[in-house]
């Protein structure tokens, strides 16, 4: 059984106090009680932000991740951020492979492969990014697209890591555009996903590696896309920088509250 997970991607967002009172108000509408079905939940922060949602969620069971991470240890690297430094900071996951970093900072499948063992060897889990365009789904590339983008990204990947492994497909097309695949597209896609895993090196982990989904996910269609047998959660953009909207995403597997 895949444990469903949800991840709010904060991106660009969020001074430090800003943070703080997010969490404390995510916390008041989240349900904390956890189960072996139950979402596990994960807010990634700007790098400035981290220690303060450390210390906001050091009693509750919400993971830390890191938007960006940079592939060596240590060094004269001015400006970036290391694995072991995330994990210094609480993170117990990264993302890695967004589609901004493919797109605004000409990101390849290598960088991430090489990001992704490195969060591996530092004890951090890696969330990795694959995506198409609208053009290239107009054009019936969606397949070869993300075909390439996991064989690059997943390259020399051991077998024995990838349960310590998320994959996030998230359409470019309907990320902060309003627009969401459909639940029909979006299993689909992750269909293919998991089954180009099974004809390669990761034919017994693929039935048991968690896919998400992004883009454009909202408290009103987090349902009808976690029914889907091959999604397995969300990774939030936009509707993760509101508490109230986050919570009720997080908490999807329990009933509306339907009270005025």
């Amino acid at each position: 059984m895949r444990r469903p997970i949800i991840a709010a991607n904060w991106k660009l967002n969020m001074l430090r106090h800003e943070a703080q009172a997010f969490l404390v108000a995510f916390r008041a509408d989240w349900d904390a009680e956890t189960h072996e079905a139950s979402p596990e939940i994960i807010i990634a922060p700007p790098f400035t932000a981290l220690e303060t949602a450390a210390r906001a969620l050091n009693d509750c069971n919400v993971a830390l991740a890191g938007q960006n991470v940079f592939f060596e240890s240590s060094g004269a690297f001015t400006g970036e951020i290391s694995p072991a430094m995330l994990r210094d900071a609480g993170c117990r996951y990264c993302i890695v492979g967004h589609s901004e970093r493919r797109s605004l900072f000409a990101e390849t499948d290598q960088e991430i492969s090489r990001k992704a063992h490195a969060l591996l060897k530092a004890g951090v889990r890696p969330i990795i990014c694959v995506g198409e365009t609208l053009e290239e789904r107009e054009a019936g590339k969606t397949e070869d697209v993300l075909a390439a983008q996991l064989d690059g990204s997943l390259e020399d990947l051991e077998p024995v890591n990838a349960r310590d492994i998320v994959l996030a497909y998230e359409p470019v097309w309907a990320i902060g555009t309003g627009r969401t695949a459909t639940p029909e597209q979006a299993q689909e896609t992750h269909a293919f996903i998991r089954a180009h895993l099974q004809a390669g090196r990761l034919r017994d982990q693929a039935k048991t590696l968690r896919i998400q989904y992004g883009g454009s996910v909202k408290p009103d269609n987090i349902r009808a896309l976690m029914a889907r047998p091959d999604i397995d959660g969300a990774l939030v953009g936009g509707a993760s920088l509101r508490p109230d909207s986050f919570a009720r995403i997080a908490c999807f597997d329990q009933p509306e509250n339907t009270s005025s």
